[in-house]
């Protein structure tokens, strides 16, 4: 392989990562988060129901997780600027199918593109891509990459909501295909190629670990991780109405709501000034600590309803670092040799657990509207998570 960057080569892996960080700010906006502003007028005008639309959505993370594996792979093999670019051509056509769709058909086809479309642009392929060119400084590089993916809500939430009133949400799809074909396609096309060295695999398996030995733990890895996948897509989709069950009025619910995403750019930050000397492993085990935490407050917070206010403020701390923990321990435990085949393999049961965290939520809440139900299952599914992840690192933890 090439030699691998020098020192002095800083500014332009900064350059490269903002860069990348400007895909995943279009990437998360477009494919994620600007459907629960859209969707209420797509609902209206396709006739069809709010729930219909986001189980297109949900079917289009499921093929994610079918994708994911193969998009790994072929970033290991052809470099993650050609995959991403990849990407960015299959969500401009899904944008585009969005947009010009009539019925339910063109819809869910547009959305099962743009599930392909996430595997290959979303966190698990950009870590892999960052992987292999930004040598030693990886996890700072990462942390900072998170820092601006974290934007996207705040960019994208006023955007399409602005685009939707220009011209209604078909004119908000037309321009985000064209965003992800004039912008991220050849800021794509223009990362570096892969040149990880050896010595760049920051520690590899131990020698005498036995691969069995290996794939479990990455068992174990991907369960605490596909648990708080699970937890993560849950709280996105009902934490406002969980919230407000909690006693909070309606106002002050959106309020503790709209304190999760600065709470995550924090946590990031924190994690960036503090934390980037500390083994990943503990890093990662905090920020699931952290989250148990933000769940307890949340199933007493019936008892203390500010305590909802608390929840919101932790749980966005946790999920900003958790974040970061997802590229940088994998790295730690396993190197970056075939990293990209290695998130792949990670992502594909969280992009599942994703796809059926909000149905299953709202079926687990029924009719009565019972959160706690909610909280209890999560707080479960948080110390199930722990145990997994201390099971995935302790022997990493031991030496």
């Amino acid at each position: 392989m090439t030699t691998p960057p020098s020192q002095d080569s800083r500014a332009p892996l900064w350059r490269h990562v903002a860069m990348l960080g400007t895909t995943q700010i279009i990437a998360w906006g477009t494919l994620t988060y600007s459907i629960a502003v859209l969707a209420p007028s797509m609902s209206a005008e396709l006739g069809m129901s709010i729930g219909i639309v986001f189980g297109a959505f949900s079917l289009g993370l499921g093929f994610s997780g079918l994708a994911a594996p193969a998009v790994g792979r072929a970033i290991d093999r052809i470099g993650g600027g050609r995959v991403m670019a990849g990407g960015s051509l299959l969500a401009t056509l899904s944008m585009g199918l969005v947009a010009l769709s009539e019925g339910p058909l063109l819809f869910f086809l547009g959305w099962i593109v743009a599930g392909l479309a996430m595997a290959a642009n979303l966190y698990d392929a950009s870590f892999a891509t960052l992987s292999q060119f930004a040598g030693t400084r990886y996890r700072q590089a990462l942390t900072a990459l998170t820092l601006l993916g974290g934007l996207a809500s705040t960019v994208f939430w006023p955007l399409a909501w602005w685009l939707e009133g220009l011209g209604g949400w078909r004119t908000a799809f037309a321009v985000f295909a064209v965003l992800h074909l004039v912008l991220c396609l050849p800021l794509h096309l223009a990362l570096p190629r892969p040149r990880l060295a050896a010595s760049q695999t920051t520690p590899a398996k131990d020698a005498d670990e036995s691969g069995a030995t290996q794939r479990r733990r990455l068992l174990w890895l991907a369960t605490a991780f596909t648990l708080a996948a699970f937890v993560v897509s849950g709280m996105a989709a009902h934490v406002v109405g969980a919230l407000r069950a909690s006693g909070l009025s309606d106002g002050a619910a959106v309020a503790a709501a709209s304190l999760i995403g600065p709470m995550q750019v924090l946590g990031r930050v924190i994690e960036f000034a503090f934390a980037r000397n500390l083994p990943a492993v503990r890093v990662g085990l905090a920020s699931l600590v952290t989250m148990l935490l933000a769940m307890t407050l949340l199933l007493i917070a019936g008892l203390v309803p500010m305590l909802a206010f608390a929840c919101a403020v932790t749980y966005g701390l946790a999920n900003g670092v958790l974040s970061i923990a997802r590229g940088t321990v994998p790295a730690e435990l396993f190197g970056r040799e075939a990293y990209g085949a290695l998130m792949g393999r990670l992502a594909q049961p969280a992009f599942f657990a994703k796809a059926a965290a909000p149905l299953a939520v709202a079926l687990l809440i029924g009719a009565g509207e019972s959160y706690v139900r909610m909280a209890a299952l999560f707080v479960v599914l948080m110390g199930a998570a722990i145990a997994a992840y201390v099971l995935a690192v302790r022997k990493t933890r031991q030496t």
